[in-house]
């Protein structure tokens, strides 16, 4: 009976790609022969998914990078925090729509297009003096991108390049998605996500290492050239990569079987398939404050901490232990989450756990830190050096192994609502609509000057409610059935939504 409806909503639910013909043709289809020698690597998809993971590698993973210094690395923090609400404001409104552009232009272009935001972002840091020692592309760039550090009146334009780079980022992330679960085959779908994810995360150390070795003996408070010169270089090389892909349609994955990109839905349909989602499986409404503050706390760790305590080259360390913190914390939590000894609702409640336990501990912790400076009196430039760097480094390497386990529990939590890839598409969507409308806020209010415990106090009780109403929805939602019996109810729930079977396909 499963296979049969299994079919039936393949049939009909064509916005995600998969047209009858296509159906019909595939059950009679002969694996096909990867090609060998040079082509045979280049069209491989594990070295195509290398590569996508070396575009966001040099794109968002060292924009990361950037962002963890605080204030993009500036003394005045007011133009990077506006540059981030305008960035976040545009991703979670354009993010609806790269979906119907990924479906006209395809994935490789749009992830070209998503990654040129990234350059221009870290462009406009730049000092424009340097234009008569470049090349007259980098020229016609650079005089584009006045930098804030030498001229504080040119603002503006970064706060526009944020503003543009949340419309790519948008782009990006949705075409990232599309080949990231187009090349492997089903049983090879975690080993990708995890080549993708490690190589992502490593910009960002990469990125802070770098931000580090130019910064250390800088006596300014401020990140030097330098810095956004290489970092610009290095994400001018990931706007490039894209076109160095291979193109899916011409690939064949090591079962045989063709790469083909998923197709999105239109932004028309899309409106009813959202509906169709919320319909289904209302308990995602429980995840959405989870949602929500999944990016609230960046604001205060790296402006009102990292950037408001601490000269700039320790403000560089604390970036690379940071992120370092995050790979070591998304991959912890997800051993746990992957423990097929325990059951998945055991697995729920344990992550859910651990998360309050490390929620209460960084924010008790940083609260004593807090109470002693506000914006008009924090003075002190504490250095590597300093007594009082130990304390502080320890809790600023906990906030990142909460920062990764609070996201990796996030996303494991809506794959343990469905196994339905439309479904968690949506699913993925509420996450990043909700997770950049909230981040726009709060840079904003960090922007116009909100005090520091206010803006701490917020997070700290964002977090605590994003798992308040997320304990329900575990209880209620997060179930012990077999990937197949949950499939078989999830599309025996969603066939009053579809049109009537095709005919090929006879009912049970």
């Amino acid at each position: 009976m499963s296979d049969a409806i299994e079919k039936r909503y393949a049939t009909s639910n064509t916005d995600v790609g998969t047209s009858n013909s296509e159906l019909g043709s595939s059950a009679t289809e002969q694996p096909l022969i990867p090609r060998r020698g040079i082509k045979g690597v280049y069209y491989n998809p594990v070295v195509q998914v290398w590569l996508l993971g070396f575009v966001c590698f040099m794109c968002p993973g060292l924009f990361n990078a950037l962002n963890g210094l605080g204030g993009g690395g500036q003394v005045d923090p007011t133009t990077g925090a506006n540059a981030n609400s305008a960035l976040y404001s545009t991703f979670a409104f354009f993010a609806f729509f790269a979906g119907s552009i990924n479906n006209v232009l395809g994935s490789r272009l749009t992830l070209l297009l998503g990654s040129t935001g990234y350059a221009l972002y870290i462009g406009s840091y730049l000092y424009v003096s340097l234009y008569p020692l470049l090349p007259l592309p980098l020229t016609l760039f650079l005089l584009l991108c006045s930098a804030v550090n030498i001229h504080p009146n040119a603002g503006g334009f970064v706060v526009a390049a944020g503003a543009i780079l949340g419309i790519c980022a948008g782009m990006l992330w949705t075409a990232q998605g599309s080949l990231m679960l187009a090349y492997p085959t089903e049983s090879e779908k975690g080993k990708f996500i995890g080549i993708f994810w490690s190589v992502f995360n490593l910009g960002s150390v990469v990125g802070a290492s770098v931000s580090l070795g130019q910064n250390y003996h800088n006596t300014a408070n401020s990140v030097g050239n330098g810095t956004y010169i290489g970092f610009l270089i290095l994400t001018l090389i990931g706007v490039v990569i894209p076109l160095f892909m291979a193109d899916p349609n011409k690939m064949v994955r090591s079962d045989g079987s063709k790469v083909a990109s998923p197709r999105h839905p239109s932004w028309t349909s899309e409106f009813w398939d959202l509906w169709v989602a919320l319909r289904t499986d209302p308990y995602i409404i429980l995840l959405f404050p989870m949602f929500f503050a999944s990016n609230w706390f960046y604001t205060w760790q790296f402006n009102d901490f990292n950037l408001a305590l601490f000269n700039i080259r320790t403000r560089s360390l604390n970036n690379l232990v940071y992120w370092l913190a995050q790979i070591i914390g998304s991959v912890s939590i997800g051993f746990l989450l992957d423990q097929r000894g325990l059951s998945r609702r055991v697995r729920a409640f344990s992550g859910w756990c651990i998360l309050l336990f490390m929620v209460l501990v960084v924010h008790i912790w940083a609260f004593f830190y807090q109470k002693h400076y506000t914006r008009e009196t924090v003075e002190a430039r504490i250095d590597i050096f300093d007594h009082a760097y130990l304390g502080r480094v320890l809790f600023y390497i906990c906030c990142g192994l909460l920062d990764s386990m609070w996201q990796t529990c996030a996303y494991w939590l809506m794959g343990a609502m469905s196994n339905d890839p439309a479904k968690l598409a949506h699913f993925t969507g509420f996450y990043k609509s909700i997770q950049s409308a909230g981040a726009a806020g709060v840079w904003r209010a960090d922007a116009i000057g909100v005090p520091y415990m206010n803006l701490f106090i917020s997070t700290w009780a964002l977090l605590l409610a994003g798992l308040v109403f997320a304990l329900p929805m575990i209880h209620m939602r997060v179930q012990d059935y077999t990937e197949m019996d949950e499939m078989r109810d999830e599309m025996n729930d969603q066939a009053q939504y579809l049109p009537d079977p095709d005919p090929r396909y006879p009912k049970d």
